[in-house]
């Protein structure tokens, strides 16, 4: 599977990471742990398949034009029965452009209806944790909560990676390519 994802500038990144380990030092969530050198980031679209070179050439001409983009990180959400607790901006009008703009550029290569990440099934999220217990997720959304502030947050860069699953769990995610942002 392969995504497309959006990474935030560096102070944003730093304090979810910092964030991420407090998580894992208090023994409820290895989110961050769980497939190596794991980014903050906002998922923009996944495919099952992609003709990754041809990808690769449209990708590198529509983000070169693409100024980096504001967002406030401001609530604290969970995908019902999921044991999944995110970190969620404000859907402005520019952000839920830019995530149409990207769609429509790349309709061609959507292979799969049922995505999560489509415009109009898709709800913009920054994973704090994952496949929590009830429990544990009580617990994470208490901490996050006393914890987490709103985060005024850039956009600095898009980037492909390719998600590589073992037993249904993602254990890699190497970059494929990224595009900085004006």
């Amino acid at each position: 599977m392969y995504g497309v994802v959006a990474h935030f500038d560096k102070q944003t990144e730093q304090r979810i990471k910092d964030i991420w380990r407090e998580l894992s030092d208090l023994s409820i969530s290895t989110y961050a742990e769980e497939v190596p050198n794991r980014r903050p980031h906002i998922t923009l679209a996944s495919y099952n398949h992609l003709k990754i070179d041809e990808y690769v050439i449209l990708f590198k001409s529509f983000y070169a034009s693409k100024y980096r983009l504001s967002l406030s990180l401001n609530s604290l959400g969970t995908f019902m029965s999921s044991g999944l607790l995110f970190f969620a901006p404000t859907p402005s009008i520019q952000l839920l452009n830019f995530h149409k703009e990207h769609h429509d550029y790349f309709q061609s290569f959507e292979d799969n209806p049922d995505s999560q990440y489509l415009p109009e099934k898709w709800v913009p999220h920054c994973t704090m944790a994952n496949r929590l217990s009830i429990d544990k997720l009580k617990e994470a959304i208490e901490y996050c909560t006393n914890r987490m502030k709103s985060i005024e947050a850039i956009i600095t860069e898009i980037t492909i990676i390719k998600a590589i699953y073992e037993h249904g769990k993602c254990i890699s995610a190497p970059t494929i390519y990224t595009c900085y942002l004006k």
